[in-house]
């Protein structure tokens, strides 16, 4: 037996704790109208989870707590349990018994406990679905509801028979599937929805991205620029530096040699006798090497000057060459207030005239002077005034050493004509003074010529100097674009010799700078590395890109509920045709045991789907419906009574419906046998002969489900191995009485 032992307490008239076992196969339950022996079977609705308390008689659950009489108090809750058998497994649960329980409270709380523990509605209703069971259908018919299944709609019919088939589980699993469908599709509308909002900003992002993108691309460039230009010049510079570095010293050291031979050279003149020849000789070396001094000294200012013009002309050069961009024009604050000044000036005179031509030319004239403007703002050199002044003065200190370095030379050139003539007259001289003259002319020419290549070389050494400056500036303007990336230049591989670098002519090293500058230009143009702005489009692509896999993987459910649903309503319709034909067949042969004779067939109907739009009034049996265009199948029960014409259910009596409405009650039975039956005064519309046909039944029932039969039919009662008697006494309290008959008959005996 899978159903046990039922507990009643404080529901409805069982103010006081009442227990129904249940031994055997078919167990009665009897008793007088109103003692209460209907509330045994909406006891089980109730435990089994019914929600609405008019199934159970009442309107409310406090309806469903005992009232309380004049003897007894009112109640403050109602409790029912029922034991249910599960050594075969037909729950699924791992216990050998399943104690479900229901408690309603008067606030209408009500908690549901399996086994003593506190769990959900739907944790109950999925336990009892697995074994086909539930508050209402087709095994809890109460007093009148026998009808129901004839009455019924044909799709309320379809439900009913699905129920019975079993196909409840099929049912909850469509209906969560059409829940998560539904749920499914909302969250992709929201998904895509924070997708619409992020866009617009993604976008932006985006763009400033690739700016940087861009930007970061001709950093690269400029690295790799840069890396060769300051590795080239840096190679030029060390070796040039080296170079006069090496020739410098020596040269130094030989002309120091030179005036010291040239010393002693003169020593052994002065110890000769002086004559006029010498003196002239020894004043004109001297007068020649005290011009020569002077010209030297000023070649070096020259020399110096000209590097600073040159640094300074680069200066303006570069700016110069970025002002050549008419897109930003810096145009003084006052030109402008002239300007406008002018024109409402001009315009106001124009407007007091009502000559048309001359309006015409006033307005030629001030856009002919806003032409000019422009003109004038484009033409304005953007050079500061301070360096300009200083170009100037550079440029006439400049001219006036030039002048006194002519001068200089016109007076090297008059004392070494002079010093030339004496010494050819004292080389014709035949005196004992002859070697050494000769050797101090011959000193004096060597530290000429060496002072001439010292000259020369302070002069590329300044010109180094000035190179080696530029570089140290380039290097720090490398490093404030490029940060440590400037000294990747250091180990940057060119390709040249250090040779072909130092002979390498100066134009293409200057064709390599004024790259630098159009890439640095271009760099200021696009903006330095914003790495908040990168980091916040990798937040805004990643989310996006959630969003979009959110997306992807919402679609992919909803194709896969979908399909999940196409295959349970494909199941459900299976399962559902075969069953029919199987209650068919059933029905018309429990049909014929009721009749005597007679055909009861089920049939599929196609009907058009409607939606329920809104309920009437209370006292209105309609309901407003309207078509949604799709079709349903629903259940057309066809009879043919023996010996009789029939068209139509309504044209059945009363007892007629009832022996039909039974006949299809078994059948559904029959064909999915659910755990137990409960019936309750079906039998009640029967007279004698159906009364032993009904009692027939029950019997062939009882063989495939545990019955539960509520009745006053004694041909029912004799059918029954244990009887329950309900009374009810003057305190209004239901009691029970519990009869074996099996062990009652064998005691008359």
């Amino acid at each position: 037996m899978h159903l046990k032992h039922l507990t009643i307490s404080g529901f409805k008239s069982f103010a006081k704790k009442s227990e129904l076992e249940f031994s055997s196969s078919i167990t009665a339950i009897v008793g007088p109208n109103g003692s209460g022996k209907s509330n045994v079977a909406e006891a089980f609705r109730f435990v089994l989870g019914e929600q609405s308390p008019s199934k159970m008689r009442g309107k409310k659950g406090e309806d469903l707590i005992w009232g309380g009489s004049d003897q007894v108090s009112r109640g403050n809750r109602a409790a029912v349990s029922v034991l249910l058998d599960n050594q075969k497994r037909v729950f699924p649960l791992d216990f050998d018994e399943i104690n479900l329980e229901r408690v309603v409270h008067r606030d209408g709380q009500n908690e549901y406990l399996i086994n003593g523990s506190v769990v959900r509605l739907k944790d109950v209703q999925e336990v009892l679905a697995a074994a086909n069971i539930g508050p209402s259908g087709h095994h809890i018919i109460s007093q009148g509801e026998a009808d129901r299944i004839l009455s019924a709609s044909n799709k309320e019919r379809r439900e009913m028979i699905e129920d019975a088939l079993g196909l409840k589980s099929y049912q909850y699993k469509k209906v969560e599937a059409e829940k998560k469908l539904q749920k499914t599709k909302e969250n992709i509308e929201k998904v895509e929805s924070l997708r619409r909002e992020v866009a617009p900003h993604l976008r932006f992002l985006e763009k400033q991205v690739k700016k940087l993108e861009r930007a970061a691309e001709i950093r690269l460039k400029l690295r790799d620029s840069y890396s060769e230009y300051l590795k080239r010049e840096d190679i030029y510079l060390a070796g040039w530096q080296d170079r006069i570095s090496t020739l410098f010293d020596p040269l130094t050291t030989k002309i120091k040699e030179i005036e010291g031979a040239l010393a002693n050279a003169r020593n052994i003149l002065e110890s000769k006798k002086h004559d006029v020849k010498r003196d002239q000789l020894v004043s004109a070396e001297r007068a020649l090497s005290s011009t020569r001094e002077a010209h030297q000294s000023l070649l070096r200012e020259v020399g110096a000057l000209e590097g600073q013009i040159t640094f300074i002309e680069r200066h303006i050069a570069e700016k110069e060459s970025k002002a050549g961009d008419t897109t930003n024009i810096n145009i003084p604050y006052a030109d402008i207030d002239k300007l406008v000044t002018t024109l409402e000036k001009d315009t106001q005179n124009s407007l007091k005239s009502d000559d048309i031509s001359h309006l015409r030319r006033s307005l030629g004239d001030l856009v002919h002077s806003l032409r000019q403007f422009l003109a004038r703002a484009i033409e304005r050199p953007e050079n500061d005034s301070s360096e300009k002044l200083e170009y100037e003065e550079l440029k006439k200190q400049k001219e006036e050493l030039d002048k006194k370095l002519k001068t200089a030379e016109a007076e090297v050139n008059v004392a070494e004509q002079a010093y030339q003539e004496i010494r050819s007259s004292i080389e014709s001289d035949q005196s004992e003074s002859r070697d050494a003259e000769r050797e101090v002319f011959r000193l004096i020419n060597d530290r000429r010529e060496a002072e001439a290549e010292l000259s020369r070389l302070e002069f590329e050494k300044s010109g180094i100097e000035r190179d080696r400056e530029d570089f140290k500036r380039e290097l720090q303007e490398a490093v404030a674009l490029l940060g440590r990336d400037a000294t990747l230049y250091l180990e940057y591989k060119v390709d040249a010799t250090k040779a072909e670098i130092e002979k390498e002519d100066r134009t293409k090293q200057r064709d390599r700078r004024h790259e630098l500058e159009k890439l640095k230009i271009r760099l200021e143009e696009l903006g330095g590395a914003n790495v908040e702005l990168e980091q916040e489009y990798k937040t805004v692509k990643d989310r996006d890109d959630f969003l979009e896999r959110e997306i992807a993987d919402l679609t992919l459910s909803v194709s896969k509920l979908e399909e999940l649903i196409v295959e349970l309503e494909a199941q459900l319709d299976e399962r559902f045709g075969e069953g029919i034909t199987k209650i068919s067949a059933e029905f018309n042969r429990f049909f014929a045991l009721m009749f005597g004779g007679g055909e009861a067939t089920l049939s599929q109907v196609k009907i058009e789907s409607r939606k329920r739009k809104g309920e009437l009034d209370d006292e209105e049996s309609e309901v407003e419906e309207i078509q949604t265009g799709k079709t349903e199948t629903g259940i057309e029960i066809g009879v043919k009574l023996p010996n009789k014409r029939v068209k139509g259910l309504d044209m059945l009596s009363g007892g007629e419906r009832a022996l039909t409405s039974i006949a299809l009650i078994f059948a559904m039975s029959q064909v999915n046998p659910p755990l137990f039956v409960i019936l309750d005064e079906t039998d009640a519309a029967l007279d004698e002969a159906n009364s032993r046909r009904y009692g027939d039944m029950i019997e062939a029932l009882a063989r495939k489900s545990q019955l539960i039969l509520i009745t006053h039919n004694r041909e029912t009662m004799s059918r029954a191995s244990i009887l329950y008697g309900v009374t009810m006494t003057g305190d209004g309290v239901s009691k029970l009485l519990s009869v074996k008959l099996d062990d009652a008959i064998a005691v008359a005996k």
